[in-house]
């Protein structure tokens, strides 16, 4: 798929790995030096243009050596998780010691992350989908209903919703019927148009009140105060000097800060098992503006079935691939454990 045959594919690798470890141009003396393909430094030139023709490297500056593309990173990140069997560590005990509370559990995953890696880390709370599991409409004076909306775990959100006249018993009953009806054991996303549609045909001259409370509900459902993420090892990121540029490194410091501009790392479709996986965002890849210099490493945890939350770990593109995911790896075999002997 990758097009490399197995000796451009090891002088790739030897590149990367080189690079990983020093931050400087890769010339061909030191590729023969690294690899075991017994190859002339003019053959491993020649084999070293190709990659760049084919984009897996290039050459910053005329007389000095070569660094990867985003591709080349692409591809090492790629193989590097096909190939992954790496023995699993018992972080265990260390966590345990603050697992009494989850929030605990979670601050010292973030602390340990960086220490044990030297890069910057972020753990989310966890995230579940709501579905509504009651729904109640009270009128608290002339022109508010107070909408209480109880959703599975016994979630509760209070909204209040103002109104332009004043409502009969018999009118909020029949409202209460109606959303109690359409929405029971929905979530956000099945709320559509063919819902909410048959709901204000029920609803009649109050349609445009149906939508109200359903814009509240959205907002309810959308807001969650209790989802916290928390980030460890932020100035890890000065250590590496393509991220000291003063604008740069003041951006992506703000992002880390200001933690709800993490999102973009954080939302994907948890009920879809392709993505609970460790997924790697290198470069451009990154879906948050500011780390597109950075590489970023995320993986997924599960307290329970449909209960997930999000471990990452953020450097820069030359970050040790290798270490990071055999990091969370292990971190994800260990969570899953405790969690386990929660349950």
């Amino acid at each position: 798929m990758h097009g490399l045959d197995d000796r451009k594919l090891k002088i790739l690798q030897a590149i990367i790995q080189n690079y990983l470890e020093t931050g400087e141009p890769v010339g061909s003396r030191t590729i023969s030096k690294y690899t075991d393909l017994n190859l002339s430094s003019a053959t491993i030139r020649n084999e070293m243009s190709d990659l760049e023709d084919m984009g897996y490297i290039i050459q910053p500056h005329t007389s000095a050596g070569r660094i990867p593309t985003d591709k080349g990173y692409r591809l090492y990140v790629d193989l590097l998780l096909l190939d992954k069997n790496q023995e699993v560590e018992n972080m265990k005990n260390i966590l345990i010691e603050k697992a009494d509370r989850l929030e605990n559990l979670l601050q010292q995953v973030a602390r340990l992350l960086a220490v044990n890696t030297n890069y910057t880390t972020m753990v989310t709370t966890p995230q579940y989908k709501k579905k509504v599991k009651f729904m109640q409409l009270t009128e608290i004076s002339d022109d508010q209903l107070l909408a209480v909306v109880v959703f599975e775990r016994n979630i509760v959100k209070n909204q209040i919703i103002r109104i332009s006249s004043p409502l009969t018993k018999e009118t909020i009953l029949k409202l209460n019927i109606i959303l109690n009806t359409f929405l029971q054991g929905l979530d956000l996303e099945e709320i559509n148009l063919p819902v909410i549609t048959q709901m204000k045909e029920q609803a009649g001259d109050y349609r445009s009140l149906v939508n109200d409370i359903l814009e509240t509900i959205m907002q309810a459902v959308a807001s969650d105060e209790d989802f916290k993420i928390y980030t460890s090892g932020t100035t890890n990121i000065l250590k590496y000097p393509e991220l000291r540029d003063i604008d740069k490194a003041s951006e992506l410091l703000y992002t880390l800060e200001e933690k709800k501009m993490l999102s973009g790392l954080i939302h994907d479709r948890m009920d879809d098992e392709e993505d609970r996986g460790i997924k790697v965002y290198i470069g451009d890849e990154t879906p948050i503006d500011t780390m597109k210099d950075c590489s970023v490493v995320t993986a997924t945890y599960e307290i329970e079935e449909g209960i997930y939350g999000k471990v990452g770990i953020i450097g820069p593109k030359r970050m040790d691939y290798e270490r990071v995911v055999g990091t969370l790896q292990n971190l994800m075999v260990q969570l899953d454990d405790i969690f386990k002997d929660k349950t």
